[in-house]
């Protein structure tokens, strides 16, 4: 790739035109990976301690905690140490790199939520089968052809981007190596490129998406022939805090990747992918797994074992 291309590094823009407010910025976004980094490794922790919460559906958002925990290392660290640089550049394998692993790590998580989204139509529409249905066989597979999966298509849209020569502007005018603006700076005709990105991420969106959309159909049609309102609304607290995730992950996900990049537009996007790339993954720990009651009675009897709160008589 390095050979048929003139730029060895790109610059990357990053907030550069906010001035004085990347300072604020600065504070602000680094507050917000260190709560993204103690919660999901709280949640990590947590679960893995705790023998109440080795079930399916917490074998599955401890992945998920796993794989967004590095998906916030590969971009929100150099986008931090930019904030006060000047020189924000970053060499040409680098960048493919650091794209490579967010699409990776990305891909990963829309495939991991439609995981769990069949994990709760199994567990509410088949629980007499749920035993069998979920196993932790069938689970280890689940997770492992997840992340396969979202490398291997990774690695096909980073190929399709890195692999158009690069001769003029090396400047990125977003804060990471993402698809849009980089390939914008290629010198070629990247409409075939484009074409098969585009039905790629349609695929990798769309898919999970629908998959999720039809077991909440079923679920809720299950849920309504529970005879009991406090039956109905046990089983709807199940799933609420994980609709909650796909909804704000594939909305923003959706907006910037299922068009052509020929309508990329730098404010409006840099502002979803914020979004996606620091709320989202701030999501799963606060809303996910915190205000859940099986993770709240494991956090606190983890902490009354080591001494720092009192245990009840």
């Amino acid at each position: 790739m390095a050979n048929s291309s003139f730029v060895t590094e790109f610059l990357l823009l990053g907030f550069s035109s906010l001035g004085e407010l990347q300072f604020v910025l600065f504070v602000v976004f680094l507050s917000l990976y260190l709560i993204i980094l103690s919660g999901n490794l709280t949640i990590i922790s947590v679960i893995r301690l705790d023998c109440n919460l080795h079930t399916p559906m917490y074998f599955f958002l401890c992945v998920l905690s796993v794989s967004e925990t590095l998906y916030t290392i590969v971009i929100l660290p150099k986008m931090l140490i930019n904030l006060f640089s000047v020189l924000r550049t970053l060499s040409f394998m680098s960048c493919a790199t650091q794209m490579f692993f967010f699409l990776g790590f990305a891909i990963t998580n829309c495939l991991l939520l439609g995981v769990m989204g069949y994990d709760r139509y199994v567990a509410i529409c088949q629980p007499l089968h749920y035993p069998i249905l979920m196993s932790w066989r069938v689970c280890g597979q689940l997770a492992g052809n997840s992340i396969i999966g979202g490398f291997l298509t990774s690695l096909v849209g980073t190929t399709l981007v890195f692999s158009l020569p690069f001769c003029g502007s090396n400047k990125i005018d977003h804060y990471f190596c993402d698809i849009s603006p980089v390939i914008r700076l290629a010198c070629a005709d990247t409409h075939i490129n484009e074409l098969i990105i585009f039905i790629g991420g349609a695929l990798v969106l769309l898919v999970p998406f629908i998959f999720i959309c039809i077991s909440y159909g079923f679920i809720v049609r299950t849920i309504l022939k529970i005879p009991s309102a406090e039956g109905k609304r046990k089983a709807f607290s199940t799933c609420a805090s994980h609709l909650t995730v796909v909804i704000v992950h594939y909305g923003c996900a959706s907006s910037v990747y299922l068009r052509p990049s020929a309508k990329y537009t730098t404010g409006k996007d840099r502002l979803v992918t914020v979004t996606y790339t620091i709320i989202t993954p701030l999501l799963n720990p606060m809303v996910y797994s915190l205000r859940n009651k099986d993770v709240q009675i494991a956090i606190r009897k983890i902490i009354g074992k080591t001494g720092f709160f009192p245990k009840r008589l």
